[in-house]
């Protein structure tokens, strides 16, 4: 009998935005939702098990754009146990995760990120460059 061998691939193609600001995940939140014309709410929070370590809880907001079937996805890069999301990116507070673009330009979203006096700074760049990039498929 042939041995056939299953192989699930995580999809990486998704727009991922950096976003240091030491503001509290709610006011980000109101002030991206405001500048972008989205509504992201809270949902449960992002919860990735680390063995010896135990569950660690990340926040999380989302919201999709039924018109443009765009997925946004905010979360936060520090959990509730002072454990880095994505540690080879320490210096980052917040990801935003975009899915599904096709209407707008990553570049555009940037810029107007960065016009927030919430925000210190956002740049985006490609998620298949971090080591830890599983953490963020959900």
């Amino acid at each position: 009998m042939a041995k056939h061998k299953l192989v699930f691939e995580d999809d990486y193609s998704f727009d991922l935005i950096g976003i240091c600001s030491s503001n509290a995940d709610y006011r980000l939140t109101w002030g991206i939702n405001k500048e972008l014309k989205i509504a992201l709410q809270k949902d449960e929070d992002l919860s990735i098990f680390v063995k010896k370590e135990g569950d660690h809880f990340y926040s999380f907001y989302s919201f999709y754009d039924e018109e443009e079937h765009v997925e946004y996805y905010l979360v936060k890069n520090l959990s509730n146990n002072y454990r880095k999301l994505i540690p080879e990116k320490d210096q980052i507070d917040y990801f935003l995760i975009i899915k599904n673009n096709y209407s707008v330009e990553i570049n555009e979203i940037v810029t107007s990120l960065k016009r927030l006096d919430s925000i210190l700074t956002a740049f985006s760049f490609d998620p298949n460059e971090l080591k830890s990039k599983s953490n963020l498929v959900f």
